[in-house]
């Protein structure tokens, strides 16, 4: 553990702060990587289970629970786009430590390439790559963990290779029933670039979240509050809903109160525990909900939901995400432990 934060800690000395909104190199490390997470709005740092799945983006969830457990994602993004992740846990008893180590990538399909007169010369692909480990122990009531990240980006004849690192934390209470988690993620930068002389950075993510599950009843809440490092800056005016003047003819640029901008860091999900075997799920992205909204459209954007079903030694999920009207995501995921199937067998 201490050999892994050494190492992150020795090639992650460049921290930048700035805006999310399309600043940055590496933004395929900010989609939902598996069916729950997107189910839950787009994060679940504070959701506490046994899913291998939720060390992608928080390892502090990484416990001995997750030993031998196996999580394989799919997610048919926009237009062609494809992309998915696979992780696999163990625990060390004699290090007191468990591990995970996964993949996870973005396909953006088949491109047609032309010259500068638009003569057809040929086709080019592109494709997004994140080789991950992690290593987290359990003392008492308090989890920590952290995540290395090996990036590689190949855009036609444009290459790029990184590395960043999360790190995480969380309490929980006796009961169980309380989860509080800090989670520091994407901290890192640029190894080569895809041209020479233009550095680019690595949006990083500070977050909060917490958990309450109810004794005496089947649900679950949690609240996230996420790109805390850039406080009240998420939101920018938006041109189409600029308002006219009626005394000087100018437009009045939207503004924002304290509210609007504290509101637009949260994201609120719950899930609706039916026993051990079904879970529904419901989340809320205010960010995603005001900045994809249509003027006069009204749609999913900012909401979604989704199922999870265990099926014998398989847990299998399904997660929507609304995006904007007609373009939205939908992403599975399958989770099996290979003692499981031993067990079976014997």
């Amino acid at each position: 553990m201490k050999k892994l934060l050494f190492l992150t800690c020795l090639f992650c000395c460049k921290v930048v702060s700035a805006q999310i909104g399309g600043m940055g190199t590496y933004q395929f490390l900010q989609v939902p990587s598996n069916a729950r997470i997107n189910a839950l709005g787009g994060n679940a740092i504070s959701t506490p289970d046994a899913d291998i799945n939720l060390v992608s983006i928080n390892p502090s969830l990484l416990t001995q629970k997750n030993h031998k457990q196996i999580g394989a994602n799919y997610i048919n993004y926009f237009s062609d786009i494809k992309a998915g992740e696979l992780n696999f846990g163990f625990h060390s008893d004699s290090l007191k430590t468990s591990f995970a180590a996964g993949i996870q990538y973005m396909n953006y399909g088949n491109f047609v390439k032309t010259s500068p007169d638009g003569q057809v010369i040929g086709t080019f692909n592109a494709g997004e790559y994140n080789y991950h480990i992690t290593a987290a122990r359990t003392y008492q009531q308090f989890s920590y963990g952290a995540t290395l990240k090996f990036i590689n980006s190949n855009l036609e004849t444009y290459n790029s290779f990184g590395i960043a690192a999360d790190f995480g934390a969380n309490w929980r209470s006796e009961d169980n029933l309380i989860l509080v988690t800090t989670v520091l993620s994407n901290i890192g930068q640029q190894l080569t670039t895809y041209t020479s002389n233009n550095q680019e950075n690595i949006p990083y993510n500070l977050q909060i979240g917490f958990s309450k599950k109810f004794a005496h009843n089947p649900f679950r809440i949690g609240i996230i509050a996420h790109n805390l490092q850039n406080p009240g800056k998420l939101l920018y005016q938006i041109t189409n809903r600029q308002f006219t003047s009626l005394e000087t003819g100018l437009p009045i640029e939207e503004d924002f109160n304290l509210l609007q901008k504290a509101m637009s860091h949260i994201i609120i999900n719950t899930e609706l525990l039916l026993g051990k075997s079904i879970q529904v799920r419901f989340g809320y992205n205010t960010l995603r909900n005001r900045e994809l909204s249509l003027n006069n459209i009204r749609g999913m954007n900012g909401f979604s939901w989704g199922l999870g079903l265990k099926l014998n030694r398989f847990h299998f999920a399904y997660g929507y995400g609304g995006f904007i009207p007609g373009r939205n995501t939908n992403s599975f995921s399958v989770i099996t432990r290979i003692q499981d199937f031993k067990r079976a067998k014997n």
